[in-house]
């Protein structure tokens, strides 16, 4: 007997949602590495709950978002964290916040959020703000430069940065959908990394001389 399309059609649609809604949870950390005896298990994905009753108004409480941070550093920038660390009621809420201060031509270099999307608006000054596509996307790059009121969105996982391309100061802040988003800084990563890299894996995948990478590794070392 012949199965009507539209059953057939159905039938796919609900696979597709049943996988959509069976997969698992996204990672709260950089890992979680499985152990069988639970006296040794330290960690879940995220953070342990305290008993509700228990909870009060500070844990949903951070203050001082209004102050600068300090920009006096080798990227003339700096990134004020607001997440489950911060504020403990954030746990399973998937959201953080983080303010970003940069200096006259500072930056917040290359960098991924491994965890979250981040939507940016600009309060202060002129910034200069792009991402990059993935390799199935011919590495494209979005740039725009923002103006105060101005918001600009980065896609999970893609690198991404802002410069301050005017001579005062700039402000801005960033909201992210995880508690913990992550952040895999690209230069300290690749050079600055414990134990470093072979030099002459970095100086083939760079196309640069050896000693070339030597000298960045020894820059960016911890």
């Amino acid at each position: 007997m012949r199965v009507p399309m539209f059953l057939v059609l159905i039938t796919i649609s609900a696979l597709v949602i049943s996988f959509a809604e069976a997969n698992d949870p996204s990672p709260l950390q950089d890992f979680c590495v499985a152990i069988g005896d639970l006296k040794n298990g330290v960690f879940v994905n995220g953070k342990f709950c305290k008993d509700p009753k228990q909870a009060k108004a500070e844990d949903f409480f951070f203050p001082g978002l209004n102050k600068a941070g300090n920009t006096t550093n080798r990227v003339k920038s700096n990134v004020t964290t607001v997440n489950v660390d911060q504020i403990p009621g954030l746990n399973t809420l998937g959201i953080s916040l983080v303010r970003i201060d940069y200096a006259p031509y500072g930056q917040n270099p290359p960098h991924t959020h491994p965890r979250a999307t981040e939507i940016l608006v600009l309060v202060e000054g002129t910034l200069y703000v792009g991402f990059v596509s993935s390799n199935q996307d011919n590495n494209r790059l979005f740039a725009k430069v923002l103006n105060p009121g101005d918001v600009f969105v980065f896609p999970i996982g893609m690198i991404h940065f802002q410069v301050n391309i005017g001579k005062t100061p700039a402000v801005a802040f960033a909201g992210l959908n995880s508690q913990n988003a992550g952040v895999i800084t690209i230069a300290d990563t690749v050079f600055g990394s414990t134990p470093p890299i072979n030099p002459d894996i970095l100086a083939q995948a760079f196309q640069l001389d050896v000693n070339v990478v030597k000298d960045l590794e020894a820059k960016f070392k911890n």
